[in-house]
């Protein structure tokens, strides 16, 4: 038994030629039944056969025929929607400085001091999946870049982001004095050339160090430069304090110590970068500033949502017409066999 109260009519002002059913009706039902009799006496004394009550049948069967062709006209349907949603997603490559100024304990998280890299990691945990730095991003293609005194490709661009963050989680900064340097050019070109390999409609770069450029061969203007021609965004994101910071050292009974260290950070190149290539420079001082950062990412660069509703139909005027069909040859056989009227 079909849902009633699940259709509908394409075209319901159809419903109005059923006002004829009544004029067919009366019509049909003027055609001349009765036999003449010179006497009245005799009708009134014969029995009403079942016959003469069913003389209207076939005219009420054509009212009924043109109730149902009405109906038929008016397109009763029920439709079934479906709902596309394109998203067009966007490529993001976080090159992550991991040189030995990234220890630096000027970051509290709870009531505790942590490392630049480690309150990094939980709010760009945030970041990608939900949280006080953003809300989320399901849809893009993220990747990790790292970076000392080389660079390297510590996660490629995915959707797996769950085997990203696990990535991230295990990274440590690089307390080997021949890695604990600072490549920005050179995380920031391979971070262009991860996005390369891209074909995603919008492609970004989050560049994060709290250092100075040096080490490397790349010249981090140059690699903005690379990136500009790309029609890469780069945002540049200062960590910490510029100046004097904790940072933890191992004294020599293996015991560590905070000691106050300088820590110089080239903030006049960071804004350079990403003035050249269309992106911003933030400043994070703190947790809360490192979340308000990527937030603003977050709003800056959201993900375009297009969604498209297809309303297929399931047409059943046809039940109608063959109902309208059916009456109408009843109407007709009933006419000239069972119920034929005498002219």
């Amino acid at each position: 038994m079909p849902d009633l109260s699940t259709w509908e009519l394409r075209d319901p002002l159809f419903l109005l030629a059923g006002l004829l059913a009544p004029v067919i009706f009366l019509l049909a039902s003027r055609i001349p039944s009765r036999i003449t009799y010179a006497s009245l006496d005799l009708p009134d004394r014969a029995p009403v056969s079942l016959r003469v009550r069913l003389a209207r049948l076939p005219a009420a069967l054509l009212a009924l025929a043109t109730l149902a062709l009405a109906v038929a006209l008016a397109g009763p349907r029920t439709g079934d929607e479906t709902t596309k949603i394109k998203r067009e997603g966007i490529a993001i490559v976080m090159a992550l400085d991991r040189s030995g100024s990234m220890e630096a304990r000027d970051f509290v998280a709870g009531d505790q001091s942590v490392s630049r890299l480690e309150a990094l990691k939980g709010v760009f945990r945030d970041f990608v999946v939900g949280g006080k730095a953003g809300k989320g991003r399901p849809n893009d293609l993220i990747g990790l870049v790292v970076f000392g005194t080389y660079a390297d490709a510590a996660s490629p661009l995915t959707l797996d982001h769950g085997n990203l963050l696990s990535i991230l989680d295990q990274l440590q900064v690089a307390h080997e004095r021949s890695e604990s340097a600072t490549a920005i050019g050179e995380g920031l070109a391979l971070a262009v050339e991860r996005l390369l390999e891209s074909h995603a409609q919008s492609r970004v770069v989050i560049l994060l160090t709290d250092g100075v450029n040096n080490a490397g061969e790349i010249d981090p203007l140059e690699a903005a430069e690379l990136a500009a021609k790309n029609g890469i965004k780069v945002y540049t994101i200062g960590a910490g304090v510029n100046g004097y910071a904790p940072i933890p050292v191992t004294g020599p009974d293996g015991r560590q110590y905070l000691t106050r260290a300088f820590v110089a950070m080239d903030e006049k190149t960071l804004q350079a970068i990403a003035e050249r290539t269309g992106g911003s420079y933030f400043h994070a001082r703190d947790v809360e500033g490192l979340a308000e950062t990527y937030q603003a990412i977050d709003r800056l660069e959201r993900t375009e949502i297009t969604e498209l509703r297809y309303m297929r139909y399931q047409e059943h005027y046809t039940w109608f017409v063959v109902a309208a069909l059916v009456l109408i040859a009843l109407a007709g056989l009933a006419s000239g066999t069972l119920l034929r009227r005498l002219p």
